[in-house]
């Protein structure tokens, strides 16, 4: 079933200028079409600039297109009476969690969104101790948010999401500012909150090795939609991301290499393990399975 649906998306942060009305004005978004269905999980990527944070931003009506549609189950992100409606269902985590704690306890942090709903003490509780439980940080919830480590800070703004009971949630690259355990903390309970409630994720990220772990990926480029697919799919692209200044997978990246100098190994290889596989008949001398 569709959840979030655009259409012929266009954006642009500057303004028209009335004395020169013929100046052109820089789009970021030109003509973006694209839906996500609800429950699965898409990674957006694309270097500095390229348009996916303003995407993104247009998922929650925090921005809203200048020409074109964005649909959020059904609502459109432009009527402005539904703003209200469209972020609870679509909740949105950033880069820094330290600015979106706001409590000096973890537990008031994650009751703060469904406080400001309106939502009855009982049915907080519920479900702060719910949210905490998902991202397994239940253990902490009575300490100081200042106290926890990066990955730890993360998933506890991802359960303030989960509290208010979102359907789908947007994460504007939340590893960017982690240490490797911090990420694969991170992503560990991004995949766990896809796969087991059945959350609608859209993870915008530089490390390709999260985007694998995607059901889809789409790439963007100076305001446009480059190429999606599978991980498989886009990264098999090797050499139209590279034009474009755009990075794969170090597993894919050896492949290729290797592949290029006459070593004959599987089309796209995405992972170290999947790397490790194929290298192993060369290694020991016996030749690669196409």
């Amino acid at each position: 079933m569709e959840f979030i649906k655009a259409e012929n998306v266009c954006f642009t942060y500057d303004e028209p200028d009335a004395e020169h009305p013929d100046a052109p004005v820089r789009a970021v978004l030109k003509g973006i079409d694209l839906s996500v269905q609800r429950g699965e999980f898409v990674a957006l990527l694309g270097h500095n600039g390229s348009g996916k944070s303003t995407m993104a931003k247009m998922f929650n009506a925090m921005l809203t297109p200048i020409s074109g549609k964005v649909y959020v189950d059904g609502i459109d992100t432009a009527d402005e009476e539904r703003a209200f409606d469209i972020r609870r269902r679509v909740g949105m985590v950033q880069q820094n969690p330290d600015n979106q704690l706001v409590a000096s306890i973890v537990e008031e942090d994650v009751a703060f969104g469904p406080e400001n709903l309106g939502i009855e003490p009982k049915e907080i509780r519920r479900r702060v101790d719910e949210a905490l439980k998902a991202v397994e940080m239940y253990e902490y919830r009575t300490h100081a948010p200042y106290k926890l480590s990066g990955g730890q800070k993360q998933r506890v703004a991802i359960a303030g999401i989960l509290a208010m009971q979102t359907d789908c949630i947007v994460l504007d690259e939340p590893t960017a500012m982690l240490d490797p355990r911090g990420r694969a903390e991170v992503m560990e309970t991004i995949r766990r909150l896809n796969r087991e409630k059945g959350i609608t994720i859209l993870l915008i990220t530089h490390y390709m090795d999260e985007a694998v772990q995607a059901g889809r990926v789409i790439v963007m480029d100076s305001g446009k939609i480059l190429t999606q697919g599978t991980p498989r799919e886009v990264f098999a692209q090797v050499e139209l991301l590279k034009r474009h200044k755009l990075d794969v997978p170090q597993a894919t990246e050896l492949a290729f290499r290797l592949s290029g100098a006459g070593c004959k190994l599987p089309p796209c290889v995405l992972t170290v393990e999947e790397c490790v596989k194929a290298l192993e008949p060369l290694l020991s001398g016996k030749g690669a399975s196409a």
